[in-house]
């Protein structure tokens, strides 16, 4: 079976066309999970550490919490090149022939983007959690208090759009699911071969 429809693409070996691939909702919403993971880790990289006006080394922005700081990092940087992965499978996804390739690659969409919703959850209360108990004599100018906030609504953010990129994958499954049991179990009536008529005693 050469996987015609199935699992969200047309037939294998078709030119690629970068209009059709940026109007799909599946690359929209993975290029905003992209550009929210480098929002993310832009702010904690360049802004998120600050010290007192008597000290020399730098502390997390989040309370001093280094943990939060590498997290976001960690995860910014994780998730930057995940998404940049997916996008390069999406391209390269109605080239896979075969309709469990297909269906593999559908299965890891899924799953990695639940996961990647349950991180940033994660990653969400931590931040607001360091923040707000973060005390005003570790940051008296208030330096990098925007970025901080921009790092912890992004997250917020960034839980929602890959819980939207795990439900299109669910809904990619169950079209190629459906399209994969149609051509495997219809059988057109005219081509049936006609039944012989069973001999009639004389």
């Amino acid at each position: 079976m050469d996987g015609f429809q199935a699992y969200g693409a047309v037939k294998a070996g078709g030119a690629f066309d970068p209009l059709t691939f940026i109007r799909q909702p599946q690359t929209v919403v993975r290029i905003v999970c992209w550009l929210f993971s480098i929002v993310i880790l832009g702010c904690v990289a360049n802004e998120g550490y600050v010290n007192r006006p008597e000290e020399v080394e730098e502390y997390c922005i989040f309370n001093r919490n280094q943990n939060a700081c590498n997290y976001a990092v960690a995860m910014g940087t994780l998730c930057f090149l995940c998404s940049a992965a997916f996008l390069v499978l999406d391209v390269y996804f109605p080239q896979i022939s075969g309709v469990k390739d297909r269906k593999k690659a559908v299965m890891a969409d899924i799953g990695v983007s639940a996961l990647w919703s349950l991180v940033w959850f994660v990653g969400f209360c931590f931040l607001a959690n360091q923040w707000q108990v973060s005390k005003e004599e570790d940051n008296p100018l208030n330096e990098g208090a925007d970025a901080a906030r921009a790092a912890i609504v992004f997250s917020f953010f960034s839980v929602f759009t890959w819980a939207i990129q795990c439900l299109l994958g669910v809904h990619r499954f169950k079209l190629g699911a459906d399209s994969v049991t149609f051509n495997q179990d219809y059988v057109d009536p005219n081509q049936q071969e006609p039944q012989e008529a069973p001999p009639t005693e004389e």
